[in-house]
């Protein structure tokens, strides 16, 4: 699966996604476009997901007729993040085209 990080998205959590290509807004040039933007630039470059923090994307953006899938984590705070590590893997490994998913991530 290619699958892109938004700006937010911890890069550590790059190293669990194993089996899997995924690169950085930023290093694709993209680190300044805005949602629908970056929606709209993943897909022509044939990304299968987009995993954000941005938890309003689904209210801000049509998601309904995307090919890509996006996934929303609930914080940019690595601590917490790789809390949930295995989580996010399986949420990854089961996304198919269009889908969209939210994993909440208590500050405490």
């Amino acid at each position: 699966m290619l699958i892109l990080f938004d700006q937010g998205v911890p890069e550590p959590l790059r190293r669990f996604l194993t089996g899997h290509a995924v690169y950085a807004a930023r290093e694709k040039g993209w680190g300044t476009l805005l949602n629908g933007e970056l929606l709209r630039a993943a897909e022509r470059e044939g990304f299968d997901l987009l995993i954000t923090t941005d938890q309003s994307i689904a209210y801000q953006q049509n998601l309904k007729d995307r090919r890509i899938a996006v996934l929303v984590l609930g914080t940019t705070d690595w601590r917490i993040v790789q809390r949930k590590i295995q989580e996010i893997v399986t949420a990854v490994n089961g996304m198919q085209p269009a889908d969209y998913a939210f994993i909440e991530m208590p500050h405490r």
